[in-house]
């Protein structure tokens, strides 16, 4: 009897053991590739009004390495690395190495973790941004549609402006904060989010800080920017390298953010003193 019972434990045991191998096996075996395309629209403002069709045109195909630009998102069922592809100007024909300097750099995410690194380089200096991920609260609408062969649903969100440029600088958001801080009560600039997910595909991965919902973001808008997936990939024969980036020097996103600034500060006052 007690022999019986010993070898039932084992059995439940080796049970327990496979089928723990076999969800770690099915999660390392997932993988796929999401390939985006965002499109922006930029605001000549007063300046624009004073630019003659041609001009404009002329503007808009200098611009369009910024404003046009492709994304590849590499995922498993809990980490995901996206990364910009390299684009010519269409002009000059090289990189837009300027533009990098406030330009996401390659992004890991891992939501088991709560987890988000990401390369940054600033004039040369490189950076490992290292932070949580962007906490979003989505509402999850009614609405939906087909992207590509996918069934989708809509989902809407809220999220403070700076928090999601904080790899960006303007001046205008260098004015604002300046003036802000005389004042007792800040107002915080919201943007509003408007993505499209796949529950077709159960994961909660999305490109740029989009994560969260219940399937893949295929589809995203903020401001004048909206970002869309236009292939997936789904097992590829070729096996798909997700690794967190380890270069560079580690900070926060609110450190990162204070670094630009007061380089930009320091630019501007060399300036001046010229």
């Amino acid at each position: 009897m007690k022999s019986k019972i010993l070898s039932t434990i084992a059995l439940v045991f080796v049970f327990l053991i496979s089928t723990s191998v076999n969800k770690k096996q099915a999660l390392q075996q997932f993988q796929a590739k999401a390939y985006y395309f965002s499109k922006s629209k930029m605001d000549l403002g007063k300046w624009g009004a004073r630019l003659s069709e041609a001009q404009k045109k002329e503007v808009e195909a200098r611009m369009k390495n910024r404003l046009e630009k492709g994304y590849v998102l590499s995922f498993n069922k809990e980490e995901s690395v996206f990364t910009e592809e390299d684009q010519l100007d269409a002009i000059s024909g090289a990189t837009d190495s300027w533009g990098k300097n406030f330009a996401p750099g390659k992004q890991y995410k891992n939501v088991k973790s709560n987890t988000q690194l990401q390369e940054q380089e600033f004039y040369g200096k490189k950076f490992l941004v290292k932070d949580v991920l962007q906490p979003i609260e989505w509402s999850l609408e009614s609405e939906t549609k087909k992207i590509g062969n996918y069934s989708c649903f809509k989902a809407i969100a809220s999220i403070p402006s700076d928090e999601l440029t904080w790899y960006s600088f303007s001046w205008d958001k260098l004015r604002r904060t300046t003036e802000s801080d005389s004042i007792e009560v800040k107002k915080v600039e919201m943007t509003l989010i408007e993505a499209w997910y796949t529950p077709q595909i159960p994961v909660r991965h999305g490109p740029l800080d989009y994560w969260g919902l219940p399937g893949l973001i295929l589809e995203v808008s903020a401001n004048n920017t909206t970002m869309l997936c236009s292939k997936i990939v789904l097992n590829p024969d070729e096996i798909v390298e997700i690794e967190a980036p380890n270069k560079g020097k580690e900070v926060t996103k609110m450190e990162y953010q204070e670094i630009i600034t007061n380089k930009m500060k320091e630019f501007r006052n060399n300036r001046m003193r010229r």
